[in-house]
């Protein structure tokens, strides 16, 4: 299975994990899907300071400025694996 399928799979699996991970583990998968789909966050306007969960993403996105989509792949999968225990 190469790393692409791999990530597709942890995809799948991370949505049935036997219990729902914590705040900062979500938006940390969060961040690296998005920056494994579409690469480095596209927009300079932050959302607004009151909409406390799109800054929350917004932010944990941006840190991964400049990480290539396999290195977030492979840490998607890595996150995955730990969580599922496998």
């Amino acid at each position: 299975m190469d790393q692409k399928e791999a990530f597709e799979k942890a995809v799948i699996d991370s949505k049935s994990l036997s219990s729902k991970p914590d705040n900062e583990t979500l938006l940390r998968l969060y961040s690296l899907y998005k920056q494994a789909t579409e690469g480095d966050i596209s927009t300079e306007n932050p959302p607004g300071m009151f909409d406390f969960v799109a800054k929350a993403k917004y932010d944990a996105w941006l840190k991964l400025k400049g990480t290539s989509a396999d290195a977030a792949r492979q840490q998607y999968i890595n996150v995955v694996k730990d969580l599922s225990g496998k």
